[in-house]
């Protein structure tokens, strides 16, 4: 009996000893000290040939993925489906570019020029944090682009420059991606 209660007892010493030290080590973990201003760096640009049912059966498409890493301090970044689904408050708030800017550029006679794509001109995320609580956020953005093929599109080289902005206004850097071929007409 005495050997039970020295067991439970060594038991609850561990398990006290076991919380007490996860309790230590998740108040030593600090939050990130990112600024107000989003943050944003090139990660990835990625493309995937898909089949595209619409233009016929053998047809396809390319679909290009360029990934962003970001960080915001404030963690306000992104809108809600209301707010996107709202066209008076998206021209009010945002008249020339929505969240995320995407230019596209063309490498021409040996420079590169930039292509006017008016499907990117205003373009939006998803708020980020649901919760709306303030605090830093940290993570991954990714936006695809599509590029058909047809009778007339030749191989380009093209790069893209993206910047974000959050709730507030505040405008990220810009970064580039690398190049990628794709087809144009």
């Amino acid at each position: 009996m005495k050997s039970k209660l020295n067991s439970l007892a060594w038991s609850s010493l561990q398990l006290g000893i076991l919380l007490g030290l996860a309790t230590w080590l998740t108040s030593c973990v600090e939050q990130p000290d990112f600024d107000d201003t989003p943050r944003i760096v090139f990660n990835s640009i990625d493309k995937f040939t898909i089949p595209d049912p619409f233009s016929g059966p053998n047809a396809t498409k390319d679909s290009v993925v360029i990934t962003i890493d970001f960080e915001d301090g404030d963690g306000d970044l992104g809108l809600t489906f209301q707010e996107r689904s709202d066209t008076a408050f998206i021209n009010a708030v945002y008249p020339d570019w929505g969240n995320y800017e995407l230019r596209t550029f063309q490498l021409r006679n040996g420079r590169f020029e930039e292509l006017p794509f008016s499907v990117a001109s205003k373009l939006f995320f998803p708020l980020l944090k649901p919760d709306g609580r303030p605090g830093p956020i940290k993570g991954k953005l990714d936006f695809s682009q599509t590029f058909f093929y047809s009778r007339f599109a030749r191989p380009a080289i093209i790069k893209f420059q993206v910047r974000i902005r959050d709730r507030a206004l505040r405008v990220s850097n810009t970064i580039e991606t690398d190049t990628i071929s794709v087809p144009l007409d």
